[in-house]
C-alpha cells in the first residue's frame, strides 16, 4: 500500500432504542447528518436479557435505501408485505433493498439467551430509489472465511479481499453493477496481530470495533480506536489495523460515495423534502406497498 488511510474521526456509539423498545447502540446515524456517505446508520444490538429485545421490530415501512442485518447470536424472523419470510440465525445476513417501498417486521424467535448483531443502512442513488424492492437471505455457510497469515480470520460479506495468496469473494459482489460497490468485512485478530487490506482510493470507509480495541494507521502514525466506536478513515489505498493486548473484532466497511443530498424522515431516505412528503402520502394511501414484485439483489 502506498498511502495507508488514517483515523480522522471517532464516533462513539450511543445507547438508544428502536422498534417496540429494542435496546441497542447507534454510532453512525446517532445524530442528524452523522453518516459516512453512502452509509447512513449502524446499530449494534447485544443483550442476554430478553426484556431488551423480545418486543422486536413490528411491521414498519422503508423507502429509498438498503438495510443489511448481520446476526452473530440469536434467531430473528423477517416477514414483509411481498410475502418474503426469512429466519436469521448465527452468522446469517439479510440484504434488503427497500427502494420503492417495503413494509416488514423483524421479530425475535427466542425468549431467552443472547441476541447479538448489527443493522446497517446503505443509501441508494436517486436513480435507484424508486426501483422495485429486493430481498435476499444469505446463510452463514455461503459467507467465505479467510484465515489470516498471522492469526485471526476475516469473513467476507460483500466485496472481495486477498490475504496470504488466497482470494475470497463475498456473496454480495456486484463487480461494479451495484452503484455503491460495497465492501463489508468482519475481522478477528488475536493480541498484537496486524491486518492490512486494500481499499481503493476514492471510497469512503470506516471501522466499527465491537470487541477489544485496536490502533489504526501505518506504523508510527497509528491512532487508538476504542471498543464500541466507529472510526472514520481518510482517503488512501489501504487500511492497517493493529490489535491491542486483548485482541479485537471489528467490521470494516467501504463504498463508493454518492455525493447526493440526503433528506431523511424516520424510515424514509430520499433526496428532497418533496420526495419525503410523497413517501408519507404513499404509505398513508397504500401506494408504497403496491410496488411490483421484488427483484434479485446483485450477487
Amino acid at each position: 500500500m502506498q498511502n495507508t488511510r488514517t483515523l480522522v474521526h471517532v464516533i462513539e456509539s450511543m445507547p438508544t432504542s428502536d422498534g417496540a423498545g429494542v435496546k441497542l447502540r447507534r454510532s453512525l446515524g446517532s445524530q442528524r447528518g452523522l453518516h459516512v456517505d453512502p452509509f447512513l446508520m449502524l446499530d449494534e444490538f447485544y443483550s442476554d436479557d430478553p426484556d431488551d429485545y423480545i418486543a422486536g421490530f413490528p411491521a414498519h415501512p422503508h423507502r429509498g435505501f438498503e438495510t443489511v442485518t448481520y446476526m452473530l447470536d440469536g434467531h430473528m424472523r423477517h416477514e414483509d408485505h411481498l410475502g418474503n419470510r426469512g429466519d436469521l440465525g448465527p452468522g446469517d445476513v439479510q440484504w434488503m433493498t427497500a427502494a420503492h417501498g417495503i413494509i416488514h417486521s423483524e421479530m425475535p424467535q427466542q425468549s431467552q439467551g443472547r441476541m447479538r448483531g448489527f443493522q446497517l443502512w446503505l443509501n441508494l442513488p436517486s436513480k435507484e430509489k424508486m426501483k422495485p424492492a429486493a430481498y435476499r437471505d444469505i446463510p452463514a455457510r455461503d459467507i467465505p472465511t479467510l484465515t489470516l497469515p498471522h492469526g485471526g480470520e476475516v469473513k467476507v460479506i460483500a466485496g472481495s479481499i486477498a490475504q496470504g495468496g488466497a482470494l475470497a469473494r463475498g456473496p454480495v459482489n456486484g463487480d461494479g453493477a451495484m452503484s455503491t460497490d460495497p465492501l463489508y468485512l468482519d475481522v478477528r485478530l488475536p493480541a498484537g496481530a496486524s491486518f492490512d487490506a486494500p481499499v481503493p482510493a476514492g471510497r469512503n470507509a470506516f471501522l466499527y470495533v465491537y470487541e477489544g480495541s485496536a490502533r489504526i494507521g501505518a506504523a508510527g502514525e497509528a491512532k487508538p480506536l476504542p471498543h464500541r466506536a466507529a472510526g472514520v478513515l481518510s482517503d488512501g489505498d489501504g487500511v492497517r489495523v493493529l490489535a491491542d493486548a486483548g485482541g479485537v473484532r471489528f467490521l470494516l466497511l467501504a463504498a463508493r460515495p454518492l455525493r447526493e443530498p440526503v433528506v431523511q424522515y424516520g424510515p424514509f431516505v430520499m433526496n428532497t423534502r418533496e420526495e419525503i412528503e410523497q413517501a408519507l402520502a404513499d404509505y398513508r394511501d397504500g401506494r408504497l406497498a403496491a410496488a411490483t414484485a421484488p427483484s434479485a439483489v446483485h450477487g
